[in-house]
């Protein structure tokens, strides 16, 4: 089984919050578990949450992957996974908590920022996601004592999420993509994938050195856009692994075809 299926099938065991329902949470110092949640984890890094902290800390790819990243591959489709590196203490620490709080929290990952929420996605007949959410209610958290109310769509806003969510569904909907073929891509391919995904400073020597723009059908402020801005570099290598992998994407095509 994937990470991503054991994370759909583990949300699905929780309580889902129904449409308009609301919760109860707050996370602030005052709450007797404070930091408690951000040690001993498996937090999958997805290329936007690299994007973020990366940029945030001054790292070069090659800097963040070496401090900050435990690096494997996913069996059922070969995309490379990232996973944050804790602290080598008992605790096993984030490596970002302090005990003032989180030292990135501007550019904190997704789950983090989700947390104590868990989302589900899946395409509708429509072809759009349709979002599910669920109550993680772990026994030490005290946040769900305190006096806020929040339903779904108010805590995603509360807590930056739509950029995270936007890249990372269309992320999610490659892998998805891949696994529909029922094989893993190649080790090359796996290597394609870390390049363009997680290594954007990377990704854009490759771009410059092999004049990929130069051979695709694309406005021209996109392709200004792409060497210019990261959000805008990722957001092309998503659909340019979507043409290499499975030889069509709805934005860019080959000049010629």
């Amino acid at each position: 089984m994937s990470d991503h299926d054991a994370t759909q099938q583990f949300l699905e065991s929780l309580p889902e919050l129904a449409a308009g329902q609301k919760f109860r949470f707050a996370c602030h110092p005052g709450v007797p578990c404070f930091n408690a949640c951000c040690s001993d984890l498996n937090l999958m890094l997805t290329p936007y949450d690299v994007l973020r902290l990366r940029r945030a800390l001054g790292y070069s790819s090659r800097e963040f992957i070496q401090n900050h990243a435990v690096v494997g591959m996913a069996p059922d489709t070969g995309f490379p996974l990232f996973r944050l590196r804790m602290c080598d203490d008992a605790r096993k620490r984030c490596p970002f908590v302090s005990d003032k709080g989180c030292t990135v929290y501007p550019n904190r990952p997704a789950a983090c920022r989700t947390y104590p929420l868990g989302r589900a996605t899946r395409k509708d007949e429509n072809g759009n996601v349709a979002e599910r959410f669920f109550i993680v209610r772990e026994p030490h958290c005290k946040g769900f004592e305190e006096h806020s109310d929040w339903a779904s769509a108010e805590w995603l806003n509360d807590q930056g999420l739509a950029a995270y969510n936007a890249c990372n569904d269309r992320y999610m909907g490659l892998l998805a993509r891949q696994k529909e073929r029922g094989c893993a891509i190649a080790s090359g391919q796996t290597n394609m994938a870390a390049l363009a995904l997680y290594q954007l400073d990377n990704f854009l020597d490759f771009i410059k050195g092999t004049g990929v723009l130069d051979r695709l059908e694309m406005p021209e402020e996109r392709k200004a856009a792409v060497l210019a801005d990261e959000e805008a570099r990722l957001d092309f290598a998503i659909d340019w692994l979507e043409l290499v992998l499975f030889g069509s994407t709805d934005s860019i095509t080959v000049k010629g075809r």
